[in-house]
């Protein structure tokens, strides 16, 4: 959320001066400081807080529509009503029990898919770095045909998803460490890896049961249909423990990589242990919110890129895309559920249309810059 990023190798921008984003060339916005009881200096940018407190509140007013929409419908008033233990019966059984798990769900895959993808493209230093494309996502989903080619139920299957995010990960690594976690070479091994296990899924779909096949379909669309608690409250548990390592022990680190490993090592910074620390932390909210949602695809790619863009600040907007991804898969959820009339759509459907129209124009502006 801050905004401090350095001007040039070694130097820091003033407070209240604008810097430079290196990534795009643009003029960020100005920064602040402020000074604590301690001693201790704090600068931010005011546009990045605004961005992320509008981001929040967006997602929380998206959730209040959302758990008032349906065959039983109910007005903001009542749904707030509802979740604060003031509502009837019915209104309480809808709101908390059948609703607010699908919602709280969709929140909190929509953070963890960005904020890996946020890590991700800080780590490669390309806008293309994401799970959905560098393979970690085809890798749940190959853990989750196999649990479903083995008859297991759903616990089995979101345990196979995570199971087979981490491993493609370990392959990544594996197929990268040699010489050396580059950037390029991440992204071109994290390609070849996925194409070979969008193959392995293809095939995997055609030796299951025709029932199951349809079941791992809708799966691997990637659904928030029939959530509970018992897949948004492990995925809570993994976003508490690694949002304050990814932020507090990990983020100042990856604002160095980002300058390139000759500038983070000259500064200090221990580059092999963070960025594997940091690729460790990706590959688990990966795996575990495609456990959670399925395999959702661009939320990772779009959000962290929607986040630079609005607060206009360098670095790697953590903060900012975390609170991005939420609003974007529950608003994406609202509208596969509501926007096609009686018909509702798996929520994968509305963020595979809408990333992919958002792929494409990213590739011809970053033809149009030179950079592809």
């Amino acid at each position: 959320m801050t905004s401090t990023t350095p001007a040039a190798a070694g130097t820091e921008a003033a407070p209240g001066t604008r810097t430079e984003d290196r990534t795009t060339g643009r003029t960020t916005g100005r920064t602040r400081a402020v000074r604590t009881a301690g001693g201790l200096s704090l600068r931010y940018s005011p546009r990045a807080v605004t961005t992320v407190t509008a981001c929040v509140l967006a997602a929380l007013a998206l959730a209040v529509v959302t758990l008032g929409r349906g065959d039983y419908p109910l007005g903001p008033v009542e749904v707030i009503r509802a979740l604060t233990g003031g509502g009837d019966p019915a209104a309480d059984f809808v709101v908390n029990e059948l609703r607010l798990p699908r919602v709280v769900t969709a929140l909190l895959a929509g953070a963890a898919l960005a904020l890996s993808g946020a890590v991700l493209q800080a780590l490669v230093r390309n806008p293309l770095g994401s799970p959905d494309i560098l393979g970690l996502t085809q890798g749940a989903a190959t853990g989750a045909l196999l649990a479903v080619a083995a008859g297991a139920g759903s616990l089995t299957l979101a345990g196979g998803a995570v199971t087979g995010g981490i491993g493609a990960g370990v392959l990544i690594w594996v197929l990268t460490r040699r010489q050396g976690v580059t950037g390029h070479r991440l992204v071109l091994i994290g390609i070849g890896v996925a194409a070979v296990l969008t193959g392995v899924n293809g095939y995997l779909l055609t030796r299951i049961k025709l029932m199951e096949a349809a079941r791992a379909l809708l799966w691997l669309t990637g659904s928030l249909d029939g959530r509970g608690w018992d897949d948004a409250l492990p995925l809570l548990a993994v976003l508490a423990v690694l949002l304050p390592v990814v932020l507090l022990a990990c983020g100042p680190g990856l604002r160095m990589l980002e300058m390139g490993d000759d500038a983070a090592v000259a500064l200090g910074v221990p580059v092999a242990r963070i960025r594997l620390v940091l690729l460790a932390c990706t590959v688990l909210l990966a795996s575990v919110a495609a456990a959670a949602a399925g395999p959702v695809s661009f939320v990772a790619l779009t959000a962290p890129q929607l986040a630079r863009r609005l607060t206009r600040a360098p670095g790697p907007n953590l903060v900012a895309s975390t609170a991005m991804g939420a609003v974007l898969l529950v608003a994406a959820d609202l509208a596969a559920q509501h926007a096609f009339g009686e018909r509702q759509l798996p929520v994968g459907v509305v963020t595979g249309v809408l990333g992919g129209g958002y792929l494409v124009w990213l590739l011809a502006a970053q033809h149009r810059a030179g950079r592809l």
